[in-house]
């Protein structure tokens, strides 16, 4: 039987020197591994290697736990293909790439995230962004991880103190408050010292994560500070380093 969809492709690898193993998340049928035979050759009919981000509707044979599905068509689209050349701008969608692929599930889809993935790479296509709008692309990136760790049921609490439950208020002169990955958020000065892997926040990212429209006005030390800290916890939940970690943290050190 064979499905039809609108995908991207978020991983690829060579398979043998005609065929590539393909990783796409797909609006209704979420992340699905295929084989895609001979797209390595000058007349596939995918059109040629199929490379990462590369965006369109796809046919595919259905799966098992036991084997790929088989890709037998990929109509590419363009719109995608002609990201950002900004080196920063690139790499964050990169990193957005490889967190949608660690974090979600096989056929699960999430057709709101799949809308979001596909409005943060319009985002940064091929002359919206500048090196000089870092803080731009920052913000961007911020956003869809949070939109990321929602849909998929993992988003922190940050309207309160994940441990106690009590609401805070910045201007109290108790206000410091610390996240946790552990206690998957915000942690109060009472509770902090249950929690080693806490992380002290300033006041200018508490109050923008306690309200996300203050995201917009916050500046790029802010945003990168508030990006460290979800790489970090993305890090925990994902048990190890994502590939693009370590090049997201030295951008991020330039960045600011």
């Amino acid at each position: 039987m064979l499905t039809k969809d609108i995908a991207i492709c978020i991983h690829a690898v060579d398979y043998s020197e005609t065929s590539q193993i393909v990783t796409f998340f797909a609006r209704a049928n979420g992340k699905i591994h295929a084989i895609a035979k001979g797209s390595k050759r000058p007349r596939s009919a995918f059109d040629g290697p199929i490379e990462i981000l590369s965006f369109g509707r796809i046919v595919f044979s259905d799966s098992t736990k036991e084997k790929l599905a088989t890709l037998t068509e990929f109509e590419q689209q363009p719109g995608l293909t002609q990201l950002s050349v900004d080196f920063f701008a690139l790499n964050c969608v990169l990193f957005a790439a490889d967190l949608v692929n660690n974090l979600t599930h096989d056929n699960d889809p999430h057709p709101g995230l799949f809308d979001s993935f596909i409005q943060f790479l319009q985002d940064n296509g091929e002359g919206r962004q500048t090196r000089s709008e870092g803080r731009d692309v920052l913000l961007l990136l911020v956003l869809f991880q949070l939109t990321l760790l929602r849909e998929i049921g993992l988003m922190p609490v940050l309207n309160r103190c994940a441990n106690c439950k009590t609401r805070y208020e910045v201007r109290d002169a108790r206000w410091q408050l610390y996240f946790s990955s552990s206690a998957n958020g915000l942690v109060c000065r009472d509770c902090e010292g249950s929690f080693p892997d806490r992380i002290p926040l300033t006041k200018n990212a508490v109050v923008c994560l306690a309200n996300l429209k203050q995201l917009a006005e916050s500046n790029e030390k802010t945003l990168s500070e508030i990006e460290k800290v979800l790489i970090s916890h993305i890090t925990s939940l994902l048990g190890r380093p994502s590939k693009m970690t370590k090049q997201m943290l030295k951008n991020l050190n330039a960045l600011t």
